[in-house]
This record gives C-alpha cells, sequence and structure tokens, in this order.
C-alpha cells in the first residue's frame, strides 16, 4: 500500500488546528495564527541586521526566508527575513530600532494560506518546496469569513418576472424592534435581472421562457444566480436559463433547484445567491490549496460533519465546517468513553459552539449565516459571541463580555500587538493560566494596563479580583445560556449528558459551565484544544440524497418503500463515482420530514422499516407536544439518504485509579500525566493547545488514551457567599432575568401548533414584579408590550391568589388587545408561599370563533361578533387543570371556535411556558434568597426609569398638540406637555367610542405609549414599565378608551383598534417630538377564505425618514413585525397565485430625506372565496417633517375577470370570483427636511 501523509486540518478565526500523521505513523501537532503568522521572542540581539529568537513552533533552517517579520508593540515597520541558518538565528533586511529589546514578541508572516503553511511545518517541507504524497481534510471559515465581510463575487440573480424585489423585501421584518433608523439587511447580489417565465404551484408551466440576452463576464469574479418561482417542482425553466449562461461564457452559475430542491422561493434564493457569491473565492481558495497538493487528494469539511471531495465540494455546503469537525470529534471521544449523551462545549478565540449528541447527529436543514439564510443540511450547533478573544468592558451603564472580537489581529492585550482586555487577559490576570506554556509570547503587564484603563472610567470602586471575577462569571453565564438552547429549549434536560469540553479555552470554564447546569460529568480530550481538527480525522465522506414530497402520508404510504431505495441508489452512486467499492460504502440514516397538513415546521423521523412511520411521527409529536390530535392529516414533506464510508473502530478507553504520588500544587504539565493518575480540584492542567481548569469540588481522572475524566465530587461553597460589587450582580441577574422570559418564549414557539405562534412569532413572555409591573419581557410584538402589565393588574386585582394559579383571559377590559390574542398568568411564590412576582404570556391564536373564519371581521358591529370572549377565569386552581370549563367557554355560542383542538393545544403550550418560568423563578429565589431577587427585579425596573429621566432632563420643555385622522375622519388628539422632569399625555378630544371596530383599548394605548418612550430613550435597556414612571397619563372615554358592558353582545368591537388604530397612535405620539416621520400608519391587513381554507396576513410598507436618514423600504413598523409567508407556501396551499410582490417606486415622500417606499402586491384567485381588507391611509399620506412632504396614500383595487377596475374603500368585503385579481399598493413613509434645490 502506497504510503503517504495524512493531514487534517481546521482553519478557524483566530488560529489553524493541524494534526498530521507521517508515513511511519508518527502524529505531530500544530497550531499557527490564521493570519498565516507565527509569533515567538526576542531572545538575543547578535548584531543589529540579526537576531535570536525562539518559537513555540520549531521551524528548520532556511524555512522562514524570504518572508516578513515584525517586532510587536509600537514599533510598526515590516522587515524583511534575508537568511536563517539555524533553526533560532535569522538575518533582516534593515537594522532594527534601537528601542528594541531582548523579550520582546516577533511575528513572523508568511504569503501562503495557513493551511498550507500548517502542512509545510507538519512534514518539515520548506515553504518553497513541494509538499509530499498526502492526503488533506479541510475545513475553513474562508467562506464564512467572505459572507459576513461581503468580500464575494459580483452576482447577477436572475429571477421570475415580478419577483425583482424578492430579496429586498425579504420576510418583511425589522431585525431590531426599537430602532428609528431601522437597518435592513442589503442583498448581496450586484445586479438583478427579471425573467419572463412562470409556473404554477404544481409545476406545470403557465409561461415558456423568454430567454434573456445576457453578456458573458468581463471579470472571474463574476457569477449568477438563477431562483425561478416553483422551480423545487418543475426545474425545467432554471435548467434551459443555465444551459444558455454556461454557452454565453459564464463559468459560475448556481440555480436554487439544484441547490435546494424544497419548497420556498425567499430561502432557495438566498442560497443560490450565497453559494454564487461564495463559489469564485472558494474555487480559487481550494484551487491554490490544491496546487500545492502536487501527489496526493483534497477532502473538504461539510457543515453537516462528512467530507466531501474537492470535485463535489459547493460553497454553501461548508460555512459551518471548523464547528462540526468538533462535533463529530466531541462525539468520538464521548464513544471512546463509553458514553453516548454528550453536549460539545467549544469555546475558541472567537467565539463558542455547543451541540448536543444522542447516539446520533442532530439536524437542521435550513441555518442563518450572518443576515443570510442557507438551505442545506447542517449539525445543529448553537453558537455565542463569547470565546477567549471576547472584548470585555465597561459601557458607562453595564459591564459587557463581547459579542465583538479582538481576533488574531490585535489579539488580547497580553499578546502584545495593543489589543483590548479579553477573556484571555481575564484567565491570565487571575492566575488560570501558566503564560510559559501557553504557546506563544503574553506580556502580562499589557494585560494589566488593559484592566487598569476599564478600572479608570468605572464610577464603583472594585479591586482588580473583583472585576475580573465579574468579567469570568458574566461570560460563563452567556455561555451556560447557550447550551440551555440546545437542551432546556429543546426538551432535554442537561443534567442527563455528559460536558465535552474543548477548544483552547472549553476546559477553562467547564466545570464553571457544568455546575450552572447541574451537569456532573465531564470529558477533556488528550486533543481538546485541536479537536476541530482531531474531528477531520473521525469523520467519513458521505453524501446525501433527498427528494420532496408534500403529500398525505395515507396517499404516498405504499410508495415510500420504492422512492427510499431510489434515493438509497442515488446516495451509494455518488460514492461510487468518487471510488468507492460498494463493501466500502452503506447507509447510514434514512430521515423522513413530517408534519400535520398546514403547519410550516417540520418534525425529523429516524426510519428502520420496522415501525409505521405514523407511528414514529405520532410518538415524536406526543413526546414534544404531550397531546395527539386525531383529526390532522399526516404530510410527507420529504425524504433524506445519508450514505456514507464506515467509521473507525476506536478501542474503548478506561479510567481505572492507579495509586501514585500525588501531582504537585500549581501548574500540571499535561504532558506529564501518567494513565489513571487521579488530580483533585483545584488544578490547572495545561499543555501548548489547551488548559483544564479543575475547580475545588471536582476530581479528574487521567485515562488510557489521555482523556480527563471530571466527576463532581462535592458542592463548592467558596464562591456562594463571595461578595460581587453592585455592577457586576446588575449584568448577572439582568441577564439571568431577561434569560427565563427568552426560554419561556423558545418553549412556547417550539410547543405550539398554530402557524401564528411558530411561525410568524405573534406572541411574547413576560416576568413582572409582585405588584403586577412589567419587569423583563421577551417581546416580538410591540403591541404587547404595555398591555401584559394592565392584564395582569386587572386579572389578580382584588383576588385571593394562591401557589399553582394560573388564569387565562382575553377580555379587552382586563388589559386584553382584541380577542385572538389570549393572555395567561401565574403568580409566583417562593418556598415559604411569599409573592415573588408574575410569569404571563400572549399568544395569537389563529381562531377564536366570531361571525367569519380567522376571527377578524371587518365589519363587525359587537364584540360578540369577533369571536369568543374569556372572562379571567382559572386555568390551573392549586396545580389542578381546569380545561374543561375553558373548552366550555370556547364552545359557547352564538360563535364558537372553529379549531377548539388547536386552542387547547396552543393554550396548553402557553402554560408549559409559564411553568417554565414560574420554576425558574421559584429556583433562583431558593439559590440567592427571595429579598435578593426582589431588590434585583426592582433595579432592572429602575434602570429603565433611570434612563426615561435622563432623556426627559435632555428635552425642551414645552406643550404640544398633535392630531391624527383615521380615513372615516375620526379624530385621534393628544396634548403632551414636557415639564418639571415629566410627560404628560391628554387625549381628551379623542373621538367617541367608534361605530366599527377601530376601538382601541387602554392596554393598546399604553403599548403605544412605551414603545415611544422606548424610542425617545434610545439605549440598549431594559424594556419595562419603569419607562411610563414620569408619565401621566389622562385616557377619558372615547375611541381608546370605550366602555364594555359585561354582555359581549352590547360591548364594541376592537379588532381594528389593535391593528389598526394602534399604528396612527403611535404617529400621533411621535409628531411633536420630531425624530421621525410618520410610517405607513397601518397593518395592511387582508383576509381571505371559502368552505375549504381561511388565510390572514398584514403587508409591508415604507417607514419615515429622520435627521440623516431615509426612510427603509418594505417593511414593518413600529406596532406590528410579523413575517409573510413564502410565495410558494402561499400558492401551494391557498387559491391564490402571487402575480408581483415589488417595491412601489417613487411612493416615499420626497425631502432631503426621503421617505421608504410602499409594495404592490397582486393576486390573482383561481378560486371562489370571501375577501376582507382592513387597511388605513388610503385617502391621506403619512405626515413629513421640518418640510418634508407626506408619502403616497395606499391604493387598492379589484380587477374583475371582464377587466372591471373597482376601487376598493380602507374597509372593504367582496366576494370573489375565480380569475379576478387584486392589488395592494402599500402607503410610503413621510420625508424629512425640505428638498434642497440644485
Amino acid at each position: 500500500m502506497k504510503k503517504e501523509w495524512k493531514i487534517w486540518i481546521d482553519t478557524g478565526g483566530t488560529f489553524t488546528d493541524c494534526i498530521s500523521q507521517s508515513t511511519t505513523g508518527k502524529y505531530k501537532r500544530i497550531k499557527v495564527l490564521s493570519s498565516s503568522c507565527l509569533r515567538g521572542t526576542l531572545t538575543a540581539i547578535n548584531s543589529p541586521t540579526e537576531i535570536k529568537f525562539k518559537l513555540h513552533q520549531p521551524v528548520p533552517p532556511q524555512f522562514t526566508l524570504g518572508q516578513s517579520i515584525r517586532i510587536l508593540g509600537d514599533y510598526k515597520k515590516i522587515l524583511r527575513i534575508t537568511n536563517q541558518p539555524t533553526p533560532n538565528i535569522l538575518n533582516i533586511s534593515e537594522p532594527l530600532s534601537k528601542k528594541t529589546f531582548i523579550g520582546q514578541s516577533i511575528e513572523i508572516s508568511f504569503d501562503i494560506e495557513a493551511p498550507i503553511l500548517a502542512a509545510h511545518l507538519s512534514t518539515g517541507t520548506l515553504p518553497n518546496e513541494t509538499l509530499p504524497p498526502l492526503t488533506m481534510n479541510l475545513a475553513t471559515t474562508r467562506g464564512t469569513n467572505a459572507l459576513l465581510e461581503e468580500k464575494g463575487a459580483d452576482v447577477t440573480l436572475f429571477i421570475t418576472k415580478g419577483f425583482e424585489d424578492l430579496l429586498l423585501i425579504g420576510d418583511q421584518k425589522r431585525s431590531n424592534l426599537f430602532d428609528v433608523n431601522v437597518k435592513k439587511t442589503v442583498p448581496i447580489t450586484s445586479k438583478v435581472l427579471s425573467v419572463n417565465e412562470r409556473m404554477d404551484a404544481s409545476g406545470k408551466p403557465i409561461c415558456k421562457i423568454d430567454l434573456p440576452h445576457v453578456n458573458p463576464p468581463n471579470n472571474k469574479n463574476q457569477a449568477a444566480a438563477i431562483a425561478f418561482i416553483n422551480s423545487h417542482c418543475n426545474p425545467e425553466h432554471e435548467q434551459e436559463l443555465r444551459s444558455h449562461l454556461f454557452q454565453s461564457g459564464w463559468r459560475h452559475v448556481s440555480s436554487s433547484s439544484d441547490l435546494a430542491p424544497a419548497i420556498k422561493i425567499l430561502p432557495r434564493t438566498e442560497t443560490a445567491v450565497v453559494d454564487a457569491y461564495l463559489t469564485p473565492i472558494m474555487t480559487e481558495y481550494l484551487n491554490g490549496v490544491s496546487r500545492h497538493i502536487k501527489k496526493g487528494k483534497l477532502y473538504v469539511m461539510t457543515s453537516a460533519g462528512g467530507l466531501v471531495s474537492r470535485d463535489n465540494y459547493r460553497a454553501k455546503d461548508s460555512l459551518l465546517s471548523g464547528p462540526a469537525g468538533g462535533v463529530v470529534g466531541a462525539a468520538f471521544f464521548g464513544k471512546q468513553a463509553g458514553i453516548n449523551n454528550i453536549i460539545g462545549f467549544d469555546m475558541g478565540g472567537t467565539s463558542t459552539d455547543v451541540c448536543r449528541f444522542d447516539s446520533k447527529y442532530d439536524y437542521k436543514f435550513e441555518h442563518q449565516i450572518g443576515n443570510t439564510r442557507v438551505v442545506t443540511p447542517v449539525l445543529n450547533i448553537e453558537t455565542v459571541a463569547a470565546g477567549g478573544g471576547s472584548i470585555c468592558g465597561f459601557n458607562g451603564e453595564e459591564l459587557f463580555v463581547g459579542p465583538e472580537s479582538a481576533g488574531a489581529i490585535p489579539g488580547p492585550a497580553c499578546y502584545g500587538s495593543g489589543g483590548p482586555l479579553t477573556v484571555t487577559d481575564i484567565n491570565l490576570l487571575l492566575g488560570r493560566l501558566n503564560p510559559e506554556n501557553l504557546g506563544i509570547p503574553i506580556d502580562a503587564k499589557a494585560a494589566q494596563v488593559a484592566l487598569d484603563k476599564i478600572k479608570s472610567i468605572i464610577p464603583e470602586q472594585l479591586s482588580d479580583k473583583e472585576l475580573l471575577l465579574g468579567f469570568l462569571e458574566i461570560a460563563n453565564e452567556r455561555m451556560a445560556d447557550t447550551i440551555r438552547k440546545i437542551s432546556i429549549q429543546e426538551g432535554y434536560d442537561p443534567r442527563n449528558y455528559t460536558l465535552v469540553a474543548f477548544g483552547g479555552a472549553g476546559g477553562q470554564h467547564a466545570c464553571a459551565i457544568a455546575d450552572k447546569l447541574g451537569i456532573s460529568c465531564i470529558l477533556c480530550p488528550k486533543d481538546a484544544g485541536l479537536l476541530s481538527a482531531r474531528g477531520l480525522r473521525e469523520a467519513v465522506i458521505e453524501r446525501f440524497a433527498v427528494q420532496q414530497i408534500l403529500k398525505p402520508l395515507k396517499n404516498i404510504e405504499k410508495q415510500l418503500s420504492k422512492i427510499i431505495k431510489n434515493l438509497e441508489k442515488q446516495a451509494l452512486l455518488k460514492l461510487n463515482a468518487e471510488g468507492f467499492e460498494s463493501h466500502e460504502i452503506f447507509v447510514r440514516r434514512k430521515i423522513i420530514s413530517l408534519r400535520h397538513q398546514g403547519q410550516e415546521s417540520t418534525e425529523e423521523v429516524d426510519y428502520d422499516g420496522k415501525i409505521n412511520i405514523g407511528d414514529l411521527f405520532k410518538e415524536r409529536h406526543e413526546n414534544l407536544f404531550g397531546y395527539w390530535p386525531d383529526d390532522k392529516i399526516i404530510e410527507v414533506v420529504s425524504v433524506r439518504i445519508i450514505a456514507s464510508t464506515y467509521t473507525s473502530k476506536n478501542q474503548q478507553e478506561k479510567f481505572l485509579h492507579q495509586n501514585g504520588p500525588k501531582p504537585q500544587e500549581g501548574f500540571i504539565s499535561r504532558n506529564e500525566i501518567a494513565d489513571g493518575l487521579q488530580i483533585n480540584g483545584p488544578s490547572i492542567v495545561q499543555d501548548i493547545f489547551c488548559t483544564v481548569n479543575i475547580d475545588q469540588g471536582w476530581c479528574g481522572t487521567v485515562g488510557s488514551k489521555g482523556t480527563i475524566k471530571l466527576k463532581k465530587t462535592s458542592t463548592d461553597q467558596s464562591n456562594k457567599n463571595l461578595k460581587q460589587s453592585p455592577l457586576v450582580e446588575q449584568e448577572l441577574f439582568t441577564s439571568r432575568l431577561n434569560s427565563i422570559v427568552e426560554n419561556m418564549g423558545q418553549l412556547l414557539k417550539r410547543t405550539a401548533v398554530s402557524t401564528n405562534i411558530k411561525e410568524r412569532l405573534d406572541f411574547s413572555c413576560a416576568l413582572l414584579d409582585l405588584n403586577g409591573q412589567l419587569v423583563a419581557n421577551a417581546p416580538h410584538i410591540p403591541v404587547h408590550l404595555g398591555a401584559l402589565g394592565l392584564c395582569v393588574r386587572s386579572v389578580t386585582s382584588n383576588k385571593k391568589i394562591n401557589p399553582g394559579d394560573m388564569f387565562i383571559t382575553n377580555h379587552p377590559s382586563h388589559g386584553g388587545s382584541h380577542l385572538p390574542d389570549i393572555t395567561v398568568i401565574s403568580p409566583v411564590f417562593d418556598d415559604k408561599d411569599s409573592l415573588i412576582g408574575y410569569i404571563a404570556n400572549r399568544a395569537h391564536h389563529a381562531e377564536i370563533g366570531g361571525i367569519s373564519p380567522g376571527s377578524m371581521p371587518p365589519l363587525a358591529k359587537s364584540l360578540a361578533e369577533e369571536g369568543v370572549v374569556i372572562p379571567p377565569t382559572l386555568l390551573y386552581q392549586s396545580d389542578r387543570p381546569q380545561f374543561d370549563k375553558i373548552e366550555k367557554i370556547l364552545n359557547s355560542p352564538p360563535w364558537p371556535t372553529r379549531c377548539i383542538e388547536d386552542n387547547l393545544a396552543d393554550i396548553k403550550a402557553q402554560a408549559a411556558a409559564n411553568f417554565l418560568g414560574v420554576n425558574a423563578l421559584r429556583k433562583m429565589a431558593l439559590e440567592y434568597g427571595t429579598n435578593k431577587i426582589i431588590d434585583q427585579i426592582n433595579k432592572l425596573r429602575s434602570r429603565a426609569s433611570n434612563a426615561m429621566i435622563r432623556r426627559i432632563k435632555s428635552m425642551s420643555t414645552g406643550k404640544y398638540f398633535t392630531k391624527e385622522q383615521l380615513d372615516d375622519g375620526t379624530n385621534l388628539i393628544a396634548r403632551i406637555d414636557i415639564e418639571k422632569g415629566k410627560i404628560k399625555i391628554d387625549f381628551s378630544g379623542t373621538s367617541p367610542t367608534h361605530s366599527g371596530n377601530f376601538n382601541a383599548t387602554p392596554a393598546i394605548v399604553q403599548s403605544a405609549i412605551i414603545y415611544v418612550l422606548r424610542l425617545l430613550v434610545n439605549e440598549s435597556i431594559p424594556l419595562n414599565e419603569g419607562l411610563l414612571d414620569c408619565t401621566e397619563i389622562n385616557l377619558p372615554r372615547s375611541i381608546l378608551n370605550p366602555h364594555f358592558p359585561t354582555d359581549p353582545n352590547e360591548a364594541p368591537p376592537v379588532v381594528g383598534g389593535n391593528v389598526e388604530t394602534s399604528q396612527k397612535l403611535v404617529n400621533l405620539l411621535l409628531k411633536p417630538f420630531a425624530i421621525v416621520a410618520a410610517s405607513q400608519g397601518t397593518m395592511n391587513n387582508l383576509i381571505f377564505g371559502n368552505e375549504r381554507c381561511s388565510y390572514y396576513e398584514t403587508i409591508c410598507g415604507g417607514t419615515g425618514a429622520g435627521l440623516n436618514f431615509d426612510g427603509v423600504d418594505a417593511v414593518h413598523s413600529h406596532m406590528t413585525n410579523t413575517a409573510i409567508t413564502d410565495p410558494e407556501i402561499l400558492e401551494w396551499r391557498f387559491p391564490i397565485r402571487l402575480e408581483q410582490f415589488s417595491i412601489r417606486k417613487n411612493s416615499g415622500g420626497r425631502g432631503q430625506f426621503k421617505g421608504g417606499n410602499g409594495v404592490i402586491r397582486e393576486l390573482l384567485f383561481t378560486e371562489a372565496v370571501s375577501l376582507s381588507l382592513l387597511t388605513q391611509n388610503r385617502n391621506q399620506g403619512a405626515y413629513g417633517l421640518n418640510g418634508g412632504e407626506e408619502g403616497l396614500p395606499g391604493e387598492q383595487y379589484l380587477i374583475k375577470k371582464n377587466g372591471d377596475k373597482i376601487k376598493l374603500k380602507s374597509i372593504a368585503q367582496e366576494s370573489i370570483e375565480p380569475g379576478d385579481r387584486l392589488i395592494i399598493k402599500t402607503p410610503g413613509g413621510g420625508g424629512f427636511g425640505k428638498t434642497t434645490k440644485l
């Protein structure tokens, strides 16, 4: 057998790790900076042009010849190496500065890629010599960095006519709810060209493709992406254009149906664009690597944890290749230790990646990289921007750790290149690192200087140790939260797992992280500091085969075995084509994605042919959601087959305690520890790649393969009573309290069944103090912001509440908004039955009864016509469920709910989220004491209050009158007085109760006020009712505060108040402050349905401009932020063909800064339906400011099949026939400042 080197390389953001095996079987481990640099120390100056140096990575003579060198620190000059006669002496092109001294750090830069540098070091081959025969398995962040830094190719996107603006519109959501200057992702395309072609939802051609004339690319950095509507079920048109482009001279063409043959045009388009954007740069990079491997093979790691040959590599498949290598390595060492359930904890220089492994890999098939979604198989990895290089500091209000990183250049302060204080510096200054054994020169004085700079700007007097321990605790809290996301939030208890700690810093923090999560066992592999590279050694070569199904299980079940066999054949043939014999490969996984028809989220089950697929799905569903709906149709979404080579057989590692000499106190060299050695904490075990901190209460045993297995032996009380500074406590408890509501939100999203909650994220979760004041919340929908506090106070007023009680309501007079929004409230008591606070959540149910499906009738005349009214009712009484009573209410006449099972399932999901929040707050009170928790809750509220006080002090005093009108002339009036540190808002003069459904509630008014105050503060602060401490509100009876008689038939309707009046309210309240012109002022509610289906959406528009910024096109503003349904899902499920979804050019108000444009949405109906529209700003535009002009009002037309054009009013209800078209043009935002005439 031909002998060759085997090299496994992972290029990360800071370091490139390499493990190699020589032709004689000897292993070598190398770590270089990803900037292709080696760092060392100046040990002697023989002459002005000759120095002696020391590198932790020794190099042979002449290895550095011709490369660049610089002395780190203040001396910036770059010198050339003219000779390296010995391994530690070199000559330089110019004399050294007289300021240079012995002991300074040096950096040698090479003009080859980091993986090639590592390969030359491993094999002892000079950079200008040919590498020996080798096989390289490579993971790289090159593509990821190019994407995040926007340094890819010039991409031309070819897309179906009418959808040219698809990437600009996206899913219509804004990324930050409280940006006045809304930031929207800018597509990475250079040009977009429309193509006249069309397929219907079944893949039938409606319009033949008209191939465009295209010129060949001007340079090698140009690429094309193709994305046509419904090409997932018929790729013919994409294939035709692809061939046409190749014939026209294009080298790089990425077609969406080839890369991601799955329904949903938006993520499929994004995937094609990302692939096109990265293909030229990755082709050049891999060709460059391949050129150095003149004899051998190159395999590239994918995000799914498998290897592909260079020829079969696609750029979109390896964006998480490095972290995937870590998952494979962690799983390998877990299995080697006899453990199948592990949580991987990979803490590197830039970030921390965590994963969960339960005997098999957990995949996601769509993931986010930066601002872009990519449809491709990836291992389920969560990342937090907290690594050894994470910057630590003080922002004037609070301490922070990350998310910014010092990177490889300049690196942490202790690297000596002028970097900031980082987590690495924290560990060094706390004595948790041995600088002599770190692999690179370390300057502890520089780290101390960086710490002193931060101490000098903190008003509170803190000792070095207090501040350092505070930063360490903040970092540990953030990383523990990330592990909760892949365990607790997914329904898995981390206490049932072993933590595998790796990366350069994973072992340093593992014990602290495990203590926070209740994990009692930790594995620290021998190659922990290089584990992603080690995982590349264990990775298999694999190929996926996938087929989209999108059919009911009962219709396809008999054909599934044939489909699976065909896919198995495809996957195995792909491996055969790469040179593998049939006995070397096998089918490793058969994954079937299923869901209930009508839902978007899928659940994956592994199919072995023994258990009925429906039974597998039922078991999975019951485990996740706790129930099974008998009347739902199971839909098979797709089938995936994974074929691969066989994994290497690993010997079981043994952990046998051997009696021997006790190790010395302090630092222990990992190179000197023997199998079976027992190490009691506190101890530190270190090599040049990794440090393991064994804390008090932990004991380590060295295994037969070099792994250190840590077991919890006792509870460490050393830090329990450590007095922390108020600054540190503030940041820690802010994180902990926010974590409670965020975890609630994740659980609610995961366990709910309705699309409104799972996909549109129309829900919010909150923690409130013992007076029912909002303190912490995880809002997705701003209209919920102020409502939850009012609701809790109203529901619990004058009631005796007991531990185990849980209330439910949707009543507008008890802090409700509109009837589909159901609120669930839980009081929280400590172990002595003292009230700590409240937990609550509010979620939008797709159906709650009423005169029309969807429970949003535009012409309702009473509350009863809008749906079932739930007065404040006990959902649980002293832990006893009362669902029978709730079911009776939901089924009550005259217009009961149409989806009782879905309602009950979502209410159970809401209850489960509350239980999680209650238990988390109770546990926190038990751990830190009730008084401490109440004190921290009050401080969290005070932070918002103090921010508002500061903002009011910066305002000019004055009295303001502001007025807005609904399209029917209804007045919204406010008088705003700013004086004596207060903001007084008086709504006197506002029109009385509305005859239609545009009545708002005090909860909606308060939500709008809190939202506006948060915009005025414009700081990253806890969003809570502390913002209202300096605000006085007078809200007389009016459209904003109608009277609600007990009988719902006599009570006013409110649905329009929630979705439309709320938007007008925000524009009303913002006007006097003149910080931003009006946004579109409507949600553009569209509802249609028939006996077969019903559908509801809100449509984006333009935002207002402000001083120094334009408004933004095509985005939701102010009180809503829901995603819009993907065009292909819309056409697949509903009797609709979307003909156009584009930006409405020049609809934003003119001015020095232009208002954002609205959109045009054109729908062709293919069945008879009932259509309802609930909109505003159809006869008036969004106001401009400071001389800026109004945006254009919205318009909506019905074009009948016979060609008749009917203009529709703001509120409309129409009977639609097949062939009718609806065109909606949404309003633009107002302009800001007078237009300058040239």
